[in-house]
């Protein structure tokens, strides 16, 4: 399977959970594929990850080697290019899916499956990004356990910045923590709103002072959040989840359908996007972004994508509609 010289079954874009899962799938049908990792991962800044058994808190990058060793050396029809970036993507006339990486070699295949991930993108306010993924947590079935204890907060702010998810997300903290405060940014409306709702709860409140930094607390535990007003409250985590896009622009340039929220627009459940033969996997396509749903994800579409090329192959029409 090198450059150029064959088309493969399927090019797998990503080496994550999801690309990994997808892969294993068509080696489990002895089909061949390319998987390409360019080492940019979500969870990169996570010292441990979670929810998956024989797994739970154990490093991701842990979990991807030994999935790739395993991968290659029980399954010759898999190669896993490593610190390779795909550069563009086209489909042909014939049908046929082209891919160049940076170093401007080109790759060929009758499948094509983006499991690129995503890229959070930051708040504007000071530490935020330093403590992202350290003390501050996008999934409290991920993290939040580890820190359980008095108190946690909710930056009630950007996609959180909404009465429903907001408290959606409080609740979670109450089974890890005695108090929860939600901090509003100034927000005094949305802080009413979260008020109203808080139902029967006893453990909740707001703070509606703005934020204006956030650091990390003695001996890097806990996280500080400092106001304009130069008071300060510390709280052994704050939740938040920032605003996500796809990694890359593979689908742009495939015209792909996307979603509300800037994911790939995918048919439930085959993982299918709007160009026939291209599938969606992971965090790009999905909004539950975690590793078990990458790689359930990464699955589903490793077998839909093997299922339409059987179909193919032999002129049929695939059990399922694809």
């Amino acid at each position: 399977m090198s450059a150029s010289s064959s088309i493969v079954d399927a090019l797998i874009v990503g080496g994550g959970p999801a690309g990994l899962s997808a892969a294993l799938a068509f080696a489990r049908q002895n089909q061949t594929a390319v998987v390409f990792d360019n080492g940019q991962y979500r969870n990169a800044a996570a010292d441990y990850m979670q929810l998956i058994p024989g797994w739970d808190h154990k490093p991701p990058s842990d979990f991807r080697a030994a999935a790739r060793s395993q991968m290659t050396d029980s399954y010759d029809v898999i190669r896993i290019l490593e610190d390779t970036n795909v550069a563009t993507a086209q489909k042909t006339e014939q049908g046929i899916f082209q891919l160049s990486d940076e170093a401007g070699r080109t790759w060929s295949g009758k499948k094509l499956i983006l499991a690129t991930g995503v890229e959070d993108v930051m708040l504007d306010i000071p530490g935020y990004a330093e403590l992202w993924g350290k003390a501050i947590f996008h999934c409290l079935y991920c993290k939040g356990y580890e820190q359980r204890g008095a108190s946690a907060g909710v930056l009630a702010v950007g996609p959180l910045g909404n009465v429903n998810t907001a408290l959606h997300i409080a609740r979670q903290e109450t089974a890890l923590s005695k108090r929860v405060t939600l901090y509003c940014n100034g927000n005094d409306s949305l802080a009413a709103e979260i008020v109203a709702g808080f139902g029967t709860a006893t453990n909740m409140k707001t703070d509606t002072r703005k934020v204006k930094e956030l650091a990390a607390g003695i001996g890097g535990k806990g996280i500080v959040i400092r106001f304009d007003d130069g008071s300060e409250a510390v709280e052994d985590y704050l939740a938040h989840q920032p605003p996500t896009r796809p990694r890359g622009n593979l689908a742009d340039q495939l015209g792909l359908e996307k979603a509300p929220n800037g994911e790939i627009k995918v048919s439930s459940p085959f993982q299918q996007a709007s160009l026939r033969g291209v599938f969606a996997a992971g965090d790009n396509g999905a909004m539950l972004k975690n590793v078990p749903n990458a790689v359930f994800s990464g699955h589903v579409a490793g077998q839909m994508a093997s299922t339409q090329l059987l179909a193919d192959l032999n002129g049929q029409k695939s059990l399922f509609p694809l």
